[in-house]
């Protein structure tokens, strides 16, 4: 954090109303050492920069005109929201954000009464803050509702579900779409086409802006006459624009585009309409990055850079002179491209996350294959079955704990039908800083109990090559394919693209009285808990040591039953070992097998807990879940 000798404002806000007490013409430099803050810890303390950077003004203006905590806030995804943070009473220990046991990577409600919603996952804002505004209304409370919802955000069919209900229902909310022409990587779709045209529309809100003021300076802008001036405005907007502005079109009152990195400006438009009745919708626009010009020349990387000179912007990158293993996503990528060149059905799909999975590396080769179709989806698995039921081989790229988002269409729209097509679960398994909401916890446990899935993980990373490849051999169905963010363990990962028997696993190691089963790459702890254990025993009982089996499952559906049947006749201990919670997963389907063939054998699982795992580095949360190394090890013995 910054020198405290540095700021003359943040050293005196601890809080909203410390931040209320001063003059509009202050915020500036409010904004300016918010910034500063923000960019001195980032640089150490990695994180979600550029969207931060964005929205300081908006915070501030939000801040300041609004009475927080009484007033609703409401955040759409916490990438934003670090300047929020600093400012509500958590400035000495924001440097303890994302680490283990300190402050949460996005907000809760559990950390800070100004945290009025979770928001790991986006589009949720607008839903959540109209419950909160009709339970103010239903409560006879004087509270004010705000929603903060990105451009990129409003392309989840969530965002549209709620704006829809909002017009219909009373209520009194402020949304501020936040429109930067990004989410992760540039917005794309037919939301981000109309946000710019109504940006681009100078005359007929400047025009309408000048109505508007007087009909407020004259008293008329109330409640009564709501409906008719919405009607009036709407009138001027096909006139002077031949266009119908969609939210005054479903009775949502429309202000912008307005300058979203001027605070005084934000503060003067917000104190205008705050207390006017019924849905409003003021449209911003922001520079992601704003106000640090390498995050601003390239807001993708500058998402979350990783640590960096704050003075020359160098990002800073560990360089041990070792070669090493390429991470499972750019394994997922090259690949994917390989076998697009081999099979023209092959056709990419991701939700907003194309560099993220790095499906970047088709798009640039093949971008009339590939589909970003923003922050959607369960339209990225419905739209992918389409392309699967018409003859296609949709690769649908899906993040693990957004996939959540996407059950019903796995079932309804491509399990029901046995459609061809690849799920890509990307970051599976614990994530590390990202926390509880983007953990890759449940889908194992949630997709096994789904007809007509197969569902593998593989080892290491030529392993995802010959999954990948079996994948997409006609009639495989519905194949799930589920990997960890981060490295493998193998450098030399090219190898032949070669088909993979679907349900059988393989004997990594023989031995006698204890077997470990294991699936994905955390195999390749087991396999080192193994010799720790097996040494272990070699020097306690060198008469009888550990002779420990090792299997990896490669499979969760089907399972190799005949592997198992070995496995249940021959041992008196088993291991189950899975990135994922033990809670209807790989071990929950062992113990089921071994009850249902009357196989009397002991089973030990290991997993995440059935509780929410919080955020830290990987290596710390495996540690706290019993995951790691040393903690399989000592099962074992």
């Amino acid at each position: 954090m910054g020198d405290s000798n540095d700021y003359k404002y943040l050293t005196k806000i601890d809080y909203p109303a410390d931040l209320r007490r001063l003059k509009v013409e202050e915020l500036p430099a409010v904004c300016e050492e918010l910034r500063h803050d923000i960019i001195e810890e980032l640089a150490m303390n990695p994180g979600h920069l550029a969207s931060s950077l964005g929205v300081v003004e908006l915070t501030v203006a939000l801040h300041y005109v609004f009475n927080t905590p009484f007033d609703r806030l409401v955040w759409d995804v916490g990438h934003q929201a670090y300047g929020h943070k600093i400012l509500t009473g958590r400035r000495d220990r924001f440097c303890t954000n994302r680490k283990l046991n300190g402050l949460k990577p996005f907000p809760h409600p559990d950390e800070s009464e100004y945290d009025t919603f979770c928001c790991g996952h986006a589009s949720n804002s607008i839903s959540a803050a109209l419950g909160m505004a009709v339970a103010a209304k239903l409560k006879g409370e004087d509270r004010k509702v705000v929603a903060v919802i990105g451009d990129g955000a409003m392309s989840g069919g969530l965002a549209f579900e709620g704006i829809n209900n909002a017009a219909s229902t009373p209520n009194d909310m402020l949304i501020v779409l936040n429109d930067n022409d990004m989410s992760i990587d540039r917005s794309v779709g037919g939301m981000r086409k109309y946000l710019l045209q109504l940006m681009t529309n100078t005359t007929y809100n400047n025009i309408r802006y000048r109505i508007s003021r007087k009909l407020f300076d004259w008293g008329i802008l109330n409640e009564k006459r709501r409906k008719g001036l919405i009607r009036f405005n709407n009138s001027v907007k096909s006139v002077l624009t031949r266009q119908k502005n969609m939210f005054e079109g479903m009775d949502i009152r429309y202000f912008g585009p307005a300058e979203g990195n001027d605070v005084v400006e934000l503060v003067r438009i917000l104190n205008v309409i705050k207390d006017m009745k019924g849905p409003k919708l003021l449209h911003i626009h922001t520079t992601k990055g704003y106000g640090y010009a390498p995050a601003e020349e390239d807001a993708t990387i500058w998402h979350a850079p990783g640590k960096f000179d704050p003075d020359t912007g160098e990002r800073i990158k560990a360089d041990d002179g070792k070669q090493h293993p390429p991470k499972f996503q750019d394994v997922f990528g090259q690949t994917l491209l390989e076998l697009a060149q081999q099979n023209p059905k092959i056709v990419g799909v991701t939700p907003a996350m194309p560099t993220g999975c790095s499906m970047n590396i088709m798009m640039n080769a093949m971008p009339d294959r590939v589909f970003d179709v923003g922050i959607a989806e369960g339209h990225a698995v419905t739209f992918s079955g389409g392309m699967a039921k018409d003859g296609l081989m949709p690769f649908c790229n899906i993040y693990s704990s957004f996939m959540q988002r996407a059950y019903d269409n796995i079932i309804h729209d491509a399990a029901t039908m046995r459609l061809d097509m690849v799920l890509c679960l990307d970051r599976a398994g614990i994530v590390g800083e990202d926390g509880s909401t983007h953990h890759g916890a449940f889908d194992m446990a949630f997709l096994r109990p789904i007809p007509n899935l197969t569902i593998a993980s593989p080892m290491d990373e030529p392993e995802l090559r010959r999954l990948m490849y079996t994948a997409q051999l006609p009639g495989r169905g519905v194949f799930v394919i589920r990997y960890p963010r981060g490295r493998g363990s193998v450098v030399d990962w090219r190898c032949p693209l070669e088909e993979v028997p679907v349900g059988k696993g393989r004997k990594m190691k023989d031995g006698e009285g204890v077997a470990v089963l294991s699936i994905g790459p955390i195999g390749v702890d087991a396999e080192k808990a193994i010799a720790i254990a097996e040494l272990e025993s070699l020097n306690t009982n060198p008469m009888a040591p550990l002779d420990i089996a090792h299997y990896d499952m490669r499979f969760l559906k089907p399972l190799d039953e005949e592997l198992l049947h070995e496995v249940g006749k021959k041992f008196r201990k088993v291991v189950t070992v899975e990135d994922g919670v033990i809670s209807g997963g790989l071990g929950s389907a062992v113990l089921e097998f071994m009850a249902d063939h009357g196989y009397q054998v002991e089973v030990k699982r290991i997993g995440m807990p059935d509780h929410f795992v919080m955020h830290g580095t990987v290596a710390e949360l495996h540690r706290e879940c019993g995951m790691d190394v040393e903690s399989i090890a000592k099962v074992l013995v």
